[in-house]
């Protein structure tokens, strides 16, 4: 339906289903596709309607969680295959489905043909996503032949201030350095790491040739990161 909105009648359109996880994983295949040559531009939106699927007396997820959407375009270019090309530079995705009942929807069509509703188990998921996101992290900068100081800008899946403060501590980040938004929109899931980009780029924050970080943990668990040269 999006595509026939803006009038495109070529190309795949399909979904990545990977939920708050869920935007990292579609730009690393966009990023893919276009690598391989297979498509030369890409459209790549995350977007939630979480409030459908919230247990509205369940107040330890109904305050967390919004509504949004965020889209970046993908241009594949020439470049010499450094860490100096602007661009996707690496994309590191990781999934452990030992942990599914941290945080998941207890319905769907294909389990119990209902829409359920979202369950977390808060304590759990923290001391996941700290240890999982600063590792991520540190392959992304590792394959790059990066560290930490070279990092202009961390852009976090907005989950929560505790776990992006932690996950910017086990970093050795400044605060500084970190684009956060969950104070104002609350966690998007799939949007939030586009929605904050757009804040950043907007504000005059994020400028060419910088070097963002993105990384986000979600349901599965899935989570992952990538590193890009604006």
């Amino acid at each position: 339906k999006i595509q026939a909105g803006l009038g495109i009648t070529r190309g795949a359109a399909f979904d990545v289903q990977a939920v708050c996880a869920g935007f990292i994983f579609a730009l690393s295949t966009a990023d893919n596709f276009l690598k391989a040559g297979q498509f030369r531009t890409a459209l790549v939106i995350g977007a939630e309607t979480f409030s459908r699927i919230l247990d509205w007396n369940d107040r330890g997820t109904c305050v967390l969680f919004g509504d949004g959407a965020g889209a970046v375009v993908l241009r594949a270019a020439e470049g010499e295959g450094t860490s100096d090309d602007r661009g996707v530079l690496s994309t590191h995705l990781f999934s452990d489905g030992r942990h599914h009942d941290a945080l998941y929807v207890d319905g769907g069509v294909s389990s119990t043909q209902s829409a359920g509703h979202l369950r977390m188990e808060g304590k759990e998921v923290f001391r996941h996503a700290v240890v999982k996101l600063a590792d991520s992290v540190n392959e992304a900068l590792e394959a790059n032949g990066m560290t930490a100081d070279a990092i202009d800008w961390l852009v976090p899946h907005q989950a929560n201030a505790r776990i992006i403060t932690g996950t910017a501590r086990k970093m050795g980040l400044p605060m500084e350095k970190v684009v956060m938004t969950v104070d104002r929109h609350g966690n998007t899931s799939a949007a939030s790491i586009p929605l904050a980009l757009s804040e950043a780029v907007a504000d005059g924050r994020i400028q060419p040739g910088q070097v963002v970080l993105v990384e986000a943990i979600g349901g599965g668990l899935a989570w992952g990161s990538a590193l890009i040269r604006w």
